[in-house]
């Protein structure tokens, strides 16, 4: 696939998705977190600040190849996942806070995306920097912000309409993403041993340390832990492989964002399963 035509591809599977994301979650969710400033800060906190920081402090103390490195900041800069809100859910956990933080982080991406890769950029020198930190703000007000914003309208104005169309859209857009993911897998299958040893090693304990920062920040006997927990590590992969391909690095940096997603799924479910035992375990 041409570089032209994967870039249209990824535009239209992040437009997709958070236009399901805004058409299903109203705005009423999202500021039941805002209502909440303590617990959101500490959201915000571990996932758009200690997270990334985990990254710096990695790629700082091991001497990783550079196509691994821009992977990793990629990954680092592009917070709140699509499907989020399902993981949390499969952890048994409660749809408000995970609905709320996901449309929450999505948002923020506006902001949060470009600052964070410009800390990277200047970090380290070696990385792609093609196009400059606004024009990565303006792309992801066209893709996220956007969509979403569209989304919440219509739930607003035409809330019928929206509906109607929620559960649809839901589908083309998982369906999308995982035609995205199988994709950059079948790119990356060629590269992908390019990842194993040190760099693999790396990846597995930036998602450990960050799985243990989401659980640690969230409340105590609450279930906002495993939902923060998962959300420190479901990255959007999709908004890095689309500022990937605005670099002209898709190539490279696909074999470490697929590697992100295996070990990030494994890592992920062995969590949720050992999170929803212990809250089985829980008297009511």
């Amino acid at each position: 696939m041409h570089h032209p035509l994967l870039l249209i591809f990824v535009k239209i599977t992040i437009f997709s998705l958070m236009l399901a994301i805004g058409s299903n979650l109203c705005f009423e969710e999202m500021l039941s977190l805002w209502r909440k400033p303590a617990l959101l800060l500490r959201a915000l906190l571990a996932v758009v600040v200690l997270v990334p920081l985990v990254v710096i402090v990695l790629l700082k103390l091991f001497n990783l190849p550079p196509e691994v490195i821009t992977g990793l900041a990629l990954l680092a800069a592009s917070p709140g996942a699509p499907l989020t809100t399902k993981r949390a859910q499969m952890a048994g956990c409660r749809f408000s806070y995970s609905a709320s933080l996901q449309l929450t982080l999505a948002i923020l991406a506006v902001c949060v995306t470009p600052v964070t890769l410009g800390i990277f950029f200047s970090l380290f020198k070696h990385l792609a920097e093609k196009v400059t930190i606004l024009e990565v703000a303006r792309q992801v007000i066209m893709v996220q912000f956007l969509p979403i914003s569209i989304g919440l309208l219509l739930q607003k104005f035409t809330p019928n309409f929206a509906e109607n169309i929620a559960q649809p859209l839901n589908f083309i857009a998982d369906i999308l993403l995982l035609l995205l993911v199988v994709l950059a897998g079948i790119l990356g299958i060629p590269l992908f041993f390019k990842v194993w040893g040190l760099p693999m090693v790396v990846i597995t304990i930036m998602i450990i340390v960050s799985l243990a920062i989401g659980h640690s920040l969230g409340d105590h006997n609450d279930d906002t832990r495993p939902i923060l927990a998962i959300s420190c590590i479901a990255r959007n992969v999709g908004l890095a492989l689309f500022i990937a391909i605005l670099n002209n690095v898709q190539q490279k940096v696909i074999p470490t964002i697929i590697a992100y997603v295996i070990v990030g799924a494994i890592l992920g479910s062995f969590y949720s399963i050992w999170n929803k035992r212990k809250l089985e375990q829980q008297p009511n």
